[in-house]
Parts: C-alpha cells; structure tokens; sequence
C-alpha cells in the first residue's frame, strides 16, 4: 500500500516539471515593458524638478510622459492577451497618443502667447543649500 503511494507520488512529480512557455514569455514581456514604462515616467518626472524653466521641463514632461504611459498601456494590454479589455487598452493608447502631445503643445503655445520668454545662455544648476552662505 505505501509503495503504490510513493510510486503514485514519483509519477505526479515527474509531470509537474511541465513549464508554459507562452504564459512565461507573456510575462516576461509584460513586466519588460511595464518596467521601461515606469522608466521613462520616473526620468519625465526628474527632469520637471531638474531643468531651468517652463519649456524645457514641458518638454520632459510631454515626451517622456507619453512614451512611459504608451509602454506601461502596452504591457497591460500584453498581460490582457486577446480580450476586450485589451480592445478598451489599446483605445485608451491610440487617445493619450493624440492627445497627450497636442495638450503639451496648447500649453507651450499659450504660455508663449502669455509672453513667456525661455531662459537662454549659460545654464547654471541651482545651489544645494539654496544660496544660504
């Protein structure tokens, strides 16, 4: 009776070394993308609190903000497989492709209308201690 147990326990071993290569590269990618995503949203956001003015950080703010939301969109939708939440993923991607873009140039336009002037020369990073000294 034990033996027919151990030898029953062996067998259901040996066929749980199956791995699913699929299901294993679908991740893989999926955190790959969502990763780089959160990437580019991090270096977006270090560069709203490093750069000299208005424009520039627009810039890394628009550019890096759509390229890292695109990437963590693609990685959801990766992880959705073929369903309609994928479908709904990827509307969501094709409008905060078009828009995101367009929004950043309304407000560059406008603070430029506004009489905005970008910094220009020489930039000069700002003092640790805040000019204390």
């Amino acid at each position: 009776m034990i033996g027919l147990i151990l030898a029953s326990a062996s067998e259901s071993q040996a066929v749980s070394l199956h791995v699913d290569w699929v299901a294993l590269i679908t991740a893989v990618a999926s955190v790959v993308s969502i990763s780089a995503g959160l990437f580019f949203v991090l270096a977006g956001t270090l560069g709203v609190l490093r750069l000299p003015d208005f424009y520039t950080r627009l810039h890394a703010a628009g550019m890096t903000d759509t390229l890292g939301a695109e990437l963590i969109l693609i990685g959801l939708i990766i992880q959705a497989g073929l369903t309609q939440m994928s479908l709904k993923l990827l509307i969501v991607a094709f409008f905060l492709f078009i828009t995101s873009p367009t929004a950043t140039h309304a407000v560059a336009h406008a603070a430029y209308k506004a009489g905005l002037k970008p910094k220009l020369g020489k930039y000069k990073a700002p003092d640790v201690d805040g000019g204390l000294k």
